[in-house]
């Protein structure tokens, strides 16, 4: 199930701030939003809160997003960190116009949903496709208003 606009790029690491400096002398980026704090999720294990430290950096119209899990509902993260401080890429993201029509798609499809959330603004969900594409899909859809927010290209 691959459908969308691909917008990001998402990579776990056990040190977010090494990660984002590393990447930013690499490439020049000087723009960093970040984000730590809780949000509550539905995961294979139940519905609870998970806490992740994220930064976001564009690139022209792809986003960078590097997460560092911190505590709760993070397995899909955790599970698959790097031994070492490095980055790892983790998934891609899609938007999607139609949240309700995409999720009956997804109730439809073969691939296990293994994280989602959301609110009125913005929706999110991971599929695990590592055995089509080898890695997982996540696919969000958000108001005009929050897709500025975030700096959306």
């Amino acid at each position: 199930m691959i459908e969308g606009r691909h917008y990001q790029n998402a990579y776990i690491t056990r040190d977010i701030d090494k990660a984002v400096a590393s990447f930013q002398a690499r490439t020049g980026a000087k723009d960093v939003m970040r984000y730590e704090g809780p949000v509550e999720v539905t995961t294979p294990r139940g519905r609870g809160i998970a806490v992740n430290k994220l930064a976001f950096i564009w690139i022209d119209k792809l986003q960078y997003e590097f997460i560092q899990p911190v505590s709760g509902y993070v397995d899909v993260y955790q599970d698959a960190l790097p031994a070492d401080d490095s980055l790892l890429f983790h998934h891609v993201c899609m938007m999607v116009d139609d949240w309700d029509v995409f999720r009956a798609k997804v109730e439809r499809q073969k691939y296990r949903v293994v994280v989602e959330g959301g609110d009125q603004a913005l929706k999110f969900l991971y599929i695990d496709a590592r055995d089509l594409v080898g890695h997982y899909l996540e696919y969000t859809w958000m108001i005009p208003e929050r897709w500025a927010a975030i700096g959306g290209r």
